[in-house]
Order: structure tokens, then sequence, then C-alpha cells
């Protein structure tokens, strides 16, 4: 049966970011303000639109679904993520954007180019179709997500509440690019923030405390140890925490460091996201834990849902419309960044690299308006099986990115011998790895992400000592520059 209050906060949620996209479709003149909101990014926008982005409907759902099913040792994942997020602003976040602004990079594909060298055009060719790949798994995991929230919520097929939920999301971002996007992260990580903290903190004194809790996890033999089971418990902790690893080749990530106004502005947004990540990871494994003894009928997929039946059972349908907002707000956060980034490699790395070199900013603008729907549509038809696990996909795809080209941003930003030819093996190297890892099925041994990213460092290490960079000079006037507008 459908709530009318909720039916009712949906749409007035929709019509809202409706209108952001209208408002910055009107403001978008140029490619680069398409791609990168012109490089004038405030703090808090770029904060929460990194984070926001970053979190996606795994926060709310994937993770808290995990920890309810197989208990505290699930938080390997936060610390990972956590540790992730803090090496990622300190030390990744300065240099990306000074080294971006240098090059005139509007993507990191671009950035890869013109950073290594490559007189070639394959590092931003490869790199362009990584992206478009993985990518287009993630979008379908936040689909997967929106399927899932409609059809409990509203009692409708799973196939078309994956359609009205992409629907929403193509549109805002269709219209008004990388400026609409971080505006709606910016309201839609604050509401992610009130929702994560919030719905737990009720359910917890609601059903009987820490006590509560250990007696259900018993009754159910989950384990409470934050120490794996299993002979390797070591492996497994690595396996888990290694989700951070994934930080340094996130183009949706990324790409907010590169589009801040200045450089000096990122210690107080660097310290915004770190506060906002903590607090959010820390609860987003509370709900799990709560959620043991609320709901210990739960089994299986249903698991993933429990912050949905949380709200639900503890709020009226007023406000449990704008606290199951925030799963909409995780969801489309993520993958409208992700529409965004896939629509620059098409747009910047494709087309006018490849097939019109001199093609205008209007008709880029239009082009990629034109590659959001492509690569949408994809995304739902990868996302109209039922069955998909959201952390599953989730992982998959994060796994791919940290595998391909957290070593090359690392070499890009600190290594002066790093050359074309070693990034491009190490970054097909380290996909390859994670690929074949996954479909032998060793990933249920150890995630992915950990043989494609050590198999990638490897391969720039070792041509390192038989290659040399196109321009030698090239890394010491960019540090050059980092140096003075650091200073």
């Amino acid at each position: 049966m459908i709530n009318v209050a909720e039916l009712i906060t949906f749409a007035v949620y929709f019509i809202a970011l409706m209108g952001v996209g209208w408002y910055f479709y009107k403001k978008t003149v140029r490619i680069e303000d398409y791609l990168l909101g012109g490089r004038k990014m405030g703090r808090w926008v770029t904060a929460l639109s990194a984070q926001a982005s970053d979190m996606s409907g795994w926060l709310l759902m994937g993770l808290p679904g995990a920890v309810f099913l197989m208990g505290v040792n699930q938080s390997w994942i936060a610390i990972g993520l956590f540790i992730g997020t803090v090496v990622n602003w300190l030390l990744i976040a300065p240099r990306l954007r000074v080294f971006t602004g240098e090059t005139e990079s509007l993507t990191i594909s671009s950035f890869f180019e013109s950073r290594f060298q490559d007189p070639t055009g394959l590092l931003r060719i490869v790199s362009a179709i990584i992206i478009l790949l993985f990518f287009t798994i993630y979008a379908s995991s936040g689909l997967v997500g929106a399927g899932k929230l409609f059809e409990s919520m509203f009692s409708i097929d799973y196939r078309v509440a994956v359609f009205l939920g992409g629907l929403v999301i193509i549109l805002y971002t269709f219209m008004g690019g990388f400026l609409a996007v971080c505006w709606t992260d910016l309201f839609q990580g604050s509401l992610m923030f009130i929702a994560i903290i919030l719905v737990p903190t009720v359910a917890f004194f609601s059903n009987g405390g820490v006590e509560g809790i250990s007696m259900a996890m018993a009754a159910k033999e989950i384990s409470t140890s934050i120490i794996p089971g299993g002979k390797f418990p070591l492996v497994m902790i690595l396996s888990t925490a290694a989700w951070g690893l994934g930080y340094f080749g996130q183009p949706h990530i990324l790409s907010r460091f590169m589009s801040i106004k200045s450089v000096k502005e990122l210690p107080r947004s660097a310290t915004i996201a770190i506060i906002w990540v903590l607090f959010s990871l820390g609860f987003a494994v509370i709900v799990g834990l709560v959620a043991i003894p609320m709901f210990p009928e739960i089994t299986g997929g249903d698991s993933e849902k429990v912050f949905i039946y949380m709200v639900r059972a503890l709020f009226n349908p007023w406000m449990g419309g704008i606290l199951l907002a925030a799963i909409l707000s995780a969801i489309m956060s993520t993958i409208d960044s992700q529409l965004l980034v896939s629509s620059s490699a098409l747009t910047e790395d494709f087309y006018k690299k490849v097939i019109k070199k001199d093609a205008g900013e209007k008709e880029l603008i239009l082009i990629g308006r034109i590659s959001v729907l492509i690569i949408s549509l994809i995304a739902m038809l990868l996302a109209l099986n039922p069955s998909n696990s959201i952390l599953g996909l989730v992982s998959y795809a994060w796994g791919g990115f940290g595998a391909a080209f957290g070593p090359v941003i690392i070499a890009a930003l600190f290594s002066e011998k790093t050359n074309w030819k070693s990034a491009l093996a190490g970054m097909i190297t380290g996909t390859l790895v994670l690929i074949v890892w996954e479909r032998l099925g060793y990933g249920a041994v150890m995630y992915e992400i950990v043989p494609g990213f050590v198999a990638n460092s490897l391969v720039i290490w070792l041509l390192n000592h038989f290659t040399k960079p196109e321009d030698q000079g090239f890394y010491k006037k960019l540090m050059e520059a980092f140096r003075r507008e650091t200073a």
C-alpha cells in the first residue's frame, strides 16, 4: 500500500532537484563549467560533494546489511575507507588540484596524457575505456538501490522502480552538469549525515542498547568480535580493510579535488570531509548492529533494506519520508557523479580527441548530455536483475578503479621517473589481474583490489628502470608550481 506522506515527500524532493538542474542549465556555457564547474567550487560544496558521491547507497544499505548478516568484523570495511579518505584528502588532493590546473586537464584521462607526455594518446583512450566499463557497473549498483527503495516504499514492480529512479537522476544531471551535481550533493550529503546519526541513535535506545544487541547476536550466532573467524583472520582483515586502497583511483572523487577554486581551500575542506566520513561510517556500522534485535526474521538479500525497515518502524510517515529521502540522496549523489565522469570520458577523451578535434563549446556540452543518456540506459539494463547485491556491484567497480588508476595517480603526483609507457602497462596489468582474480573466484579469499593494485605498482616500478620520461624536467615544473601555490 502506498504511503501518501512518503509519496508527497519524495515528490517535493524530486521537484527541488529538477529546479536545481534547470537553474544551472542556464548557467552552463562552457565545457569546463559542465565538467568541473569552472574550477570555482567552495570548501563546503567540495567536501560534502566528494563524500556524498563517494558513499552512495551502500552506506545506508550495503554496509549495514553486511554488518547485520556477518557481525562486527565487517567494520574493517569502514576502518579501511576512513584511512583511505584521510590519506586521499591530505596527500593526493593538493597536488592533483595544482597539477591538473597547470596542465589544463578537465578529466583524469586527459591529466594522465598531459602529465606523462604521452605522444600516442593511448594512455588517455585506455583510461577512458576503463572509466566507462567500471562506472557503468557502479551506476547500475545505485539503480539497484533505487529499485529496492521504491519497491519497498511504494509496492511497485522492481523494474518500474529502477526506471523511475534513473529518470530523475538523468534529468538533473543532463541539464545542470557538474554545478547541479555538486550543489545537490551539498544538500544530499547534509541529509545523509543527519539520517545516519538520528535513526540508529533512536533505534539503539528503543531496543535494549548494548545488552539487547549482544543477546540478539548470540541467539543468531553472529560474531561479536572484530577479529574475523576462520584459519587466516589477518588475511580477511587485510582483504576487508583494502577498500581504502580504492580511494586513490576513483575519478568521481578526484574530480572534486580538481574543481575547488584554490588549493589553499583544501585543508578546511578536508577537515569537513574527514569529520563527515568518520561519523557516517561509524553510524552505518551501528545501523547494522541495532537492526539485529529489531528484525530477527530478516535474512539474505533483504538485509540491505534494514535501514528502510528501521525508519518505518520508528518514525511517523512525514518524518520517515524525509529520512528515507536520505537513502535516495546517497544513491543519487553517487550516480550523478558517475554519469558525469563517464560523460566526460566520452566527450573529452573520445569525441574531442578522436572524432572532432575542433569541436566548439556548445557542441561538446551537447555531446556530454547525449553521453549521459547513453550510459544511463546501459546502466538501467544492468540493474534490472533484482537479485543483484548493491555491495557486490560496488565492491567490483570500486576495486576496478583502485587497481587500474590508484598506483598511476600516486606515480603521477609523486614520481619523477614514471613515464607514459610504465603508466600504461601498469594500468592495463592492474585491470586484467583484478578481472581474472574475480573471475577465478579468488575474491572470496582476498578482495581483488589487492592483487590488482600490487601488480600495477610492480609493473610501474620495474618499467621505470628501463624507460625514461618524454620530458625529464616536466615533473619539476609541476612541483615548482605546487610549491608556489601552497607557499
